[in-house]
């Protein structure tokens, strides 16, 4: 399979779960109990006054009408206008998207050094003490959920010690990397276990791949083997894996961001579903599986070019 094919593949597979997705989000949102018009009316609003506002808004249309109006406004660009802050959710997604994005990238660089230097431990001799106690170590950060273990570093690292501010985003390039380091960090420690144990699993199968027995019986070294032939070929599996990970984290921010009060986008899907706020919730989910696709297939097309058997 050529790399237009596979990106024309990819590209099918995007449309058709956003358009899956915006059906099911769009049926679950107006179906669920709720009326936001009388959440932005107050409640001490009249009838009237609640009817006018869902006159303006549209909500008094069929749920049919409403879904094809909401579908067109999509095909041309237009992600709908925000009920709460009356403002397009393009501009709050433009927003809020910052330290989201920040916040991905910093659990990176914190996750990657320490997975590649456990994996590369753990796979020189499988079931060694090292080995061993790195599993252990593994096993127990994916039993611990992330929200639980960011409340616990929130409350000792900023509220008993004082390390580190317990919310917000800091000014400045210093400034967020000091307030978004607890919200990393936590991250980052439920997220090191699960890539350790794919690169360890992969260095482990290299190991005794053809291409590694061939190098030695050239007479290669068996630092030149796991450094240049081992390695390389070992990372792909968890590239892969990594780039399902960074899709899930732009997605799954919601839990840490809520916790650490970090402005981002899983705040404002927050704050859109507790205020019914249609369009934003529709808006933000549509984004986040479009991240989801996006981010896997330029794992992929990267896996491919590196690896041209990929795409057989």
């Amino acid at each position: 399979m050529s790399l237009l094919s596979l990106i024309a593949q990819r590209l099918l597979q995007l449309v058709g779960v956003l358009a899956g997705i915006t059906v099911v989000t769009f049926l679950l949102l107006h179906m669920a109990p709720g009326d936001p018009a009388r959440l932005l009316a107050g409640d001490r609003a009249s009838a009237e006054t609640i009817a006018a506002i869902r006159t303006q808004y549209g909500l008094d249309l069929p749920l049919w009408r409403q879904f094809l109006t909401y579908f067109f406004n999509l095909l041309g660009g237009d992600i709908g206008q925000s009920l709460r802050f009356q403002r397009p959710v393009s501009e709050l997604v433009a927003q809020f998207m910052w330290p989201t994005l920040f916040l991905t990238g910093y659990v990176m660089c914190l996750a990657v050094p320490p997975t590649v230097a456990m994996a590369i431990a753990s796979a020189r001799r499988p079931g060694g003490a090292v080995d061993q106690t790195i599993r252990i170590i593994g096993i127990a950060g994916l039993t611990i959920p992330v929200f639980w273990l960011a409340i616990m570093m929130s409350r000792f690292f900023g509220v008993s010690l004082g390390w580190f501010p317990v919310s917000g985003y800091g000014e400045g390039f210093t400034g967020h990397l000091y307030h978004l380091f607890l919200p990393a960090l936590s991250t980052s420690i439920w997220l090191v276990p699960v890539l350790t144990q794919s690169l360890r699993a992969a260095l482990i199968e290299k190991t005794t791949a053809d291409f590694a027995t061939a190098a030695r019986a050239q007479g290669a070294s068996e630092r030149e083997i796991f450094w240049g032939t081992i390695l390389p070929n070992a990372v792909l599996p968890t590239l892969n894996l990594l780039g399902v990970m960074v899709a899930f984290m732009i997605g799954g921010a919601i839990i840490v961001e809520t916790v650490y009060a970090v402005p981002g986008l899983g705040s404002l899907m927050i704050s859109a579903l507790l205020g019914r706020d249609y369009y934003v919730v529709q808006g933000l989910t549509l984004i986040f599986a479009a991240a989801t696709v996006i981010v896997t297939l330029t794992v992929d097309l990267l896996t491919a070019f590196i690896d041209p058997r990929v795409r057989l």
